[in-house]
């Protein structure tokens, strides 16, 4: 896979959609960047780890375990963040993370994050407001995921 520019990748991002230049560029110098191989897992469900991840490229599969199978929930596209729970929280993982294919992806550390606070606050402040609009359509799309089931099993209101 060819260089990242993390910079680059962060301002496409939902993460980044509302941070000027200056700001993409200091939060990107506080990220890491790791490869992944096809079938690599980057996170398991369960794990008490905070990193918050925006896929850069390639694909993510966010997978729940049913039954002790492990099954696809949800393919995460470039540019779409997980783990914003456990970033904020320090909850454990609710779902684990699985390459697809070869895949990058930034990752930031709660500490590195915190470190900005004094110099970069209105930084700060918009990362949080993104974090939280990243979480409420995550809520949304559950919900109407959740409506969507309710019709077809009952067979009420549904178009099934």
């Amino acid at each position: 896979m060819n260089e990242l520019n993390k910079t680059e990748a962060l301002a496409q991002s939902v993460l980044g959609k509302e941070l000027d230049a200056t700001e993409c560029q200091a939060l990107a110098e506080r990220m890491g960047v790791l490869s992944l191989s096809p079938g690599e897992t980057l996170v398991r469900e369960g794990e008490d780890r905070r990193t918050l991840f925006v896929l850069a490229a390639g694909r993510l599969c966010v997978c729940k375990s049913v039954g002790g199978e492990e099954e696809t929930v949800y393919q995460m596209r470039p540019g779409e963040c997980s783990g914003t729970r456990a970033f904020i929280d320090g909850s454990t993982r609710k779902a684990a993370l699985r390459a697809e294919g070869e895949s990058r992806v930034l990752t930031l550390e709660p500490e590195d994050f915190d470190a900005l606070v004094e110099t970069h606050p209105r930084l700060v402040y918009k990362v949080m407001r993104a974090i939280f609009r990243i979480t409420h359509g995550n809520l949304m799309r559950m919900n109407l995921e959740s409506a969507e089931m309710r019709n077809y099993m009952l067979r009420t209101g549904g178009r099934y």
